[in-house]
């Protein structure tokens, strides 16, 4: 995958630039052991499943990663909240920014949820949604068009006016909208990138980070196979269960009817627990 970009939405990608370490210098660490090949496969692929059921952490981390993200500001203004890694990003102070800018397919045009202050609901029905997408992408035409007249610069990077000076662009930049890409290279060590792939690949996650944490998970799965495994199992496809939860369930285990009222339990981690279970009750 080395300097292959991957697309990601309509104009960005992520591209593998370097990276150190694999499954087995993951098995090493733990083993506080040298040379290669001393494990068969199958128990290296045992204790990786044991370091990640468990959560030791610190030999995840013996593996690092850099990429370069193109991605847009909105998008990085989410993932810059992790902060266990190393950014360099592109810098408008210095550079020009690119007439690029994100604009959402028509099916991911949604209204705000009623439920979740933080989520979307229904699709915008077709009149609203082509309403929005003209507004987007005027608006963002606009901004751009402004920004190289601020410049005084024409799309091919030339002065438009010979006798004006142009404005300085730390301060041209600030007229452009959150849909603009930018982009930087991000490091970060395996654990580290588990975690936010956790985080940023649920389904709960905003569509247009999890675009990207989904590009990451292939690159898990082709850099580190057997951690992979182990993380997709313990991780992406488990769940955790409270204590209060736990007991609920080992009555139920025990051949006790249970509802809400009698479980303790506040509804809506009642609710939750039930569709844990994949239960009607």
């Amino acid at each position: 995958m080395l300097f292959e970009p991957v697309p990601v939405l309509d104009h960005g990608f992520i591209r593998v630039v370097d990276y150190m370490g694999d499954d087995e210098a993951i098995v090493q660490a733990a083993r506080v052991s040298y040379g290669r090949g001393s494990k068969r496969r199958r128990r290296d692929r045992g204790l990786i499943r044991y370091l990640m059921r468990h959560w030791h952490t610190t030999p995840f981390e013996m593996c690092e990663i850099k990429l370069h993200v193109k991605l847009p500001i909105f998008v990085a203004r989410q993932w810059i909240r992790h902060r266990t890694a190393s950014v360099n990003e592109y810098s408008a102070r210095y550079s020009v920014l690119d007439h690029e800018f994100y604009v959402p397919e028509r099916d991911r045009l949604q209204a705000q949820s009623t439920l979740n202050s933080q989520g979307s609901g229904d699709v915008l029905n077709d009149d609203e949604a082509q309403r929005v997408l003209d507004l987007l992408t005027t608006d963002a035409g606009q901004a751009y068009e402004h920004y190289e007249e601020m410049l005084n610069l024409d799309a091919e990077g030339a002065t438009l006016d010979s006798d004006r000076q142009g404005l300085a662009r730390e301060l041209a930049r600030m007229n452009l909208s959150l849909n603009f890409y930018t982009q930087w290279y991000w490091k970060i060590d395996l654990f580290n990138l588990l975690h936010f792939v956790w985080l940023r690949a649920d389904p709960h996650a905003q569509y247009e980070i999890r675009a990207y944490a989904d590009v990451l998970l292939d690159v898990i799965r082709r850099w580190v196979p057997l951690t992979y495994d182990a993380f997709m199992d313990y991780r992406m496809n488990a769940a955790s269960i409270s204590g209060p939860g736990l007991a609920v369930l080992r009555r139920m285990l025990n051949g006790e009817a249970v509802d809400q009222e009698s479980s303790g339990l506040a509804p809506a981690e009642w609710r939750e627990l039930m569709k844990l279970l994949n239960s009607e009750s």
